[in-house]
């Protein structure tokens, strides 16, 4: 085996976020949708970069060039970026929740001295417990901050892949509500 083929597969994050900001048409959606489920539960990567191809967040006024209205653009894009991360999440889910029962995994961490059955329980119960799906929901709102920490966090604790999905569709969409709402704030405020 030569040296170059025992190196693992590198990802260029930025050429997935270039694909993103570059995205038109169609395909654009389904280019949007396919970041969207992979930002869920494999991609440490933000979730607004979405946004690019309807004129926010990179400062451009790229559109998709639908041919539709852009306030329309930008809804879709929102719906079909939410569908995507509630898709993704559900992997996430799956395999958060594998992990986290998984024997070596606990077990590696506990030789790390960290139980983090106990964390993810002492932090996040307190939070599902208080304001249950709608406080995942919530936490997805933050924008900046990747996804997929928070999700594979709550599916430690969550069985219910329609309600964690439902959560996680509403997060996603909040967010990207937030950050419009608040890019749109600051071009008003200067």
């Amino acid at each position: 085996m030569t040296p170059a083929a025992a190196l693992p597969l590198a990802i260029d994050f930025h050429a997935i976020e270039g694909a993103v900001r570059a995205a038109t048409g169609w395909s654009g959606l389904l280019i949007i949708f396919i970041y969207s489920f992979l930002i869920a539960f494999v991609l440490p990567l933000p979730s607004e970069v979405v946004l690019c191809p309807a004129g926010y967040v990179c400062g451009s006024v790229a559109t998709l060039g639908l041919g539709i209205p852009a306030p329309l653009t930008v809804v879709l894009i929102i719906l079909v970026s939410g569908v995507g991360k509630a898709a993704g999440s559900l992997i996430a889910l799956y395999v958060g929740h594998g992990a986290s029962h998984s024997g070596p995994v606990v077990r590696a961490f506990e030789r790390l001295g960290f139980d983090p059955m106990e964390w993810s329980k002492q932090r996040m119960v307190e939070l599902v417990k208080e304001y249950g799906y709608a406080g995942m929901a919530l936490g997805l709102t933050v924008p900046g901050f990747p996804d997929t920490l928070s999700i594979y966090a709550f599916s430690v604790i969550e069985e219910n892949y329609a309600k964690f999905a439902a959560a996680t569709f509403t997060g996603s969409v909040g967010r990207l509500v937030v950050t419009i709402v608040v890019l749109e704030g600051l071009l008003l405020a200067f």
